[in-house]
């Protein structure tokens, strides 16, 4: 391949062809346009790989021709990388192989005791699940099945019970000064301070409460009063769409929760991954599981990695009628909606981004210019400013969608 590459590079500048520069960010039309597929693709990625950025940073990229069922390009495929929120790719494909497309996201309303004379002598338990779209639409529907039960009056307990997951608000290598979700896994939206909105709620709704705050576990002898439950699809757009790091998380604990232990653990879901990471064929390579959502400083992974991941989404379409959708599209929507205008790419690119301190990313699928279809994995690593990681990316896209 690298002596066909010469080879095809020599031909091109007997010819004539001009190769791209970081200066110009152009090709010469005619430089591409006498070479054929795939070696006119592999002629732009070469030349955009020499960039003087590659001098102080480092990248990591793979193309794969899902058409043509072959490696189209790649460089430092193998290198272990942090993949910052391209961590959301595999914490999303992981989920919909483990739970698929039907699952739901649940969060429950119980109680014990019995109604007397308009009175619950008893206690409500409210069950989480570690749904990250409970709203107060929600609340409101709990409120209203304890006035439904024909209650005014509570006296007991309301009670929370969290112990779908472990007690960890963070996860393992989050940088302590970032603004962080705390990951519990009952909340309403993003504020953890459930029972005090639920308390609150109810007095409004004139029920009298003469009732403890508390923790606990939902008994044998529970009644169920209400479930509020959210979509794979629902949570998966916000989580990909718009890369919420809170919604990566609840995605990443059903994961744990699938294996049936309780508390879900994070590496109870790290393990269900490596199972599939075995699966598409790289489980001997060294990999790091931290988190669903890329905030860890702990999680490593590889290009190629991301690119057999794809395809393997790809080829399952149970997997992948759920998944593409989700996707930001260049140009239109999402973390991608301002990138790749006015070029080959907009709109053809479906991809998630990726960007922590030092480092850019972007994972995804494309159409190329001859109908094939293509998926990538591009890690940028080292890099001062996101803005040249991006840049770069976009213009691999570009090149890759170009006729």
């Amino acid at each position: 391949m690298e002596r066909l590459k010469i080879l095809f590079l020599f031909f091109a500048f007997s010819v004539g062809m001009c190769a791209q520069t970081e200066e110009t960010d152009t090709f010469c039309v005619d430089t591409v346009e006498v070479l054929p597929w795939p070696q006119n693709i592999q002629y732009r990625l070469d030349s955009l790989s020499q960039l003087k950025m590659f001098e102080t940073s480092m990248l990591g990229m793979v193309v794969y021709d899902l058409t043509a069922d072959s490696v189209l390009y790649k460089v430092n495929e193998r290198q272990a990388m942090r993949p910052a929120s391209t961590m959301k790719l595999v914490t999303a494909i992981a989920a919909l192989d483990r739970l698929g497309g039907a699952y739901q996201f649940r969060t429950q309303l119980y109680y014990t005791g019995e109604v007397k004379d308009s009175t619950l002598y008893g206690d409500l338990y409210c069950v989480g699940g570690f749904d990250p779209a409970f709203d107060k639409d929600d609340l409101r529907a709990f409120v209203e099945s304890v006035s439904n039960l024909g209650v005014d009056t509570i006296r007991g307990r309301i009670i929370t019970d969290r112990s779908f997951k472990d007690e960890d608000l963070l996860g393992e290598g989050w940088c302590w000064d970032d603004d962080n979700p705390k990951i519990s896994p009952l909340s309403l939206g993003r504020d953890i301070d459930f029972l005090d909105h639920f308390f609150r709620a109810l007095c409004n709704k004139d029920i009298v409460m003469d009732v403890r705050l508390s923790e606990g576990t939902l008994p044998d002898d529970g009644r169920i009063l209400c479930t509020r439950t959210h979509t794979m699809d629902q949570v998966l757009q916000r989580m990909m769409k718009m890369s919420d790091n809170f919604y990566a998380e609840a995605m990443f604990y059903q994961i744990a929760s699938s294996t049936g232990r309780r508390p879900a653990k994070a590496k109870d879901a790290a393990g269900v991954i490596r199972q599939l990471i075995q699966k598409v064929g790289n489980g001997k390579n060294p990999y790091r599981i931290a988190d669903g959502s890329g905030l860890s400083l702990y999680n490593y992974v590889t290009p190629e990695l991301e690119m057999r991941l794809l395809r393997y989404a790809y080829r399952n379409a149970n997997i992948y009628e759920h998944l593409l959708p989700s996707l930001p599209i260049a140009g239109r929507d999402g973390t991608l909606k301002t990138r790749m205008k006015h070029t080959f790419a907009e709109e053809n690119v479906k991809a998630k981004t990726g960007t922590v301190t030092g480092i850019s990313a972007l994972a995804g699928y494309c159409t190329a210019a001859n109908g094939h279809q293509l998926c990538f994995s591009i890690i940028n690593q080292g890099i001062m400013k996101s803005d040249t990681g991006r840049n770069f990316q976009d213009k691999v896209c570009d090149a890759l969608c170009a006729p």
